[in-house]
């Protein structure tokens, strides 16, 4: 195999076409003595004569007439090949992409994922894989995840990193809340309340516990929970209080009967990014779903009387 070149392939082709060396030669824009000699390695390689003058033109012998077939779909396979791999069709497409994300990411993202399915790529399919932050770089390595979405303050080697929205703290309680005043609570009030908290590291402190702080405030934490999406319906039924992102609190206002209110303390945001794998930065499929989210988290969703509808962030 070492001795064979595929540009031989391609000549043994273009001879087949065209009977003719020169005819040839202009097929695949070489000189003619380029072509000629590419025959003298094709008859040593196939111990075969391959292409005998007869009148004006080439005609195939028989061992030529035989490996033909083999060879011209040997070369059809290998086009087809790189084609597929230079071009991505998300409309025929039947590719599963797989997409690291928290529940948080999850469900800012999964109605429009299916949204865009249902539109534009109705036989792609997509799979939600929770991760641990340390492992995140060997998932991408190994092709486990396409991309992962998240906070990533510092990116593993080997792998690309965008930002592709920001997102802050908002107050949500129950609608009627006796300690909400024309839709605000003030900051003593805020912090006299039994809270609710998500917390994965199964301690009581949160962005909001340091805000506090610096203005010599504590809290309560009455209730706390790995699972943020269990907040919104436990603060529904109860007088607690509790801050959620942004989007989490829009999307689910109308649907748990909650208030949102602007906290009464400043707390930073923080960037929510994508990241993948250098090894597939080129890879066309890739870019596209990393589009496809990028372009998604640049909506934000909100209730309104006829359902949900996206405005720009």
């Amino acid at each position: 195999m070492a001795a064979i070149d595929l540009n031989l392939l391609v000549a043994f082709e273009a001879l087949l076409e065209q009977r003719s060396v020169t005819k040839a030669a202009e097929q695949l824009q070489i000189g003619q003595p380029a072509m000629s000699a590419a025959l003298s390695r094709l008859r040593l390689l196939f111990q075969d004569e391959l292409f005998v003058r007869l009148g004006r033109q080439m005609q195939p012998t028989l061992k030529a007439q035989a490996i033909a077939p083999g060879l011209l779909a040997a070369l059809q396979q290998i086009r087809q090949t790189i084609s597929a791999s230079q071009t991505f069709e998300p409309a025929s497409s039947e590719r599963t992409f797989a997409i690291g994300s928290s529940d948080y990411t999850s469900f800012v993202l999964v109605p429009q994922l299916l949204e865009l399915r249902q539109k534009a790529a109705p036989s792609i399919n997509f799979q939600m894989i929770g991760f641990e932050k340390d492992s995140v770089g060997d998932l991408l390595e190994q092709g486990k995840i396409d991309v992962a979405v998240g906070v990533f303050p510092d990116p593993p080697r080997k792998t690309k990193w965008e930002p592709i929205f920001e997102e802050r703290f908002v107050g949500v309680a129950r609608q009627g809340h006796p300690a909400l005043q024309q839709g605000m609570m003030s900051l003593e009030v805020f912090a006299q309340l039994s809270h609710a908290l998500t917390t994965l590291r199964r301690d009581s402190t949160g962005a909001i516990d340091i805000a506090l702080n610096e203005k010599d405030l504590e809290r309560k934490i009455a209730f706390t929970t790995p699972h943020m999406m269990v907040l919104p319906f436990a603060i529904a039924s109860s007088d607690l209080v509790a801050a959620l992102p942004h989007r989490i609190a829009l999307r689910l206002a109308a649907i748990c009967n909650l208030s949102v209110f602007e906290l009464p303390v400043r707390t930073k945001p923080w960037m929510v990014s994508m990241l993948w794998s250098t090894l597939s930065d080129q890879d066309e499929a890739n870019r596209w779903l990393r589009d496809a989210i990028k372009a998604m988290a640049q909506q934000v969703w909100t209730c309104t009387d006829t359902g949900y509808s996206p405005s720009k962030d």
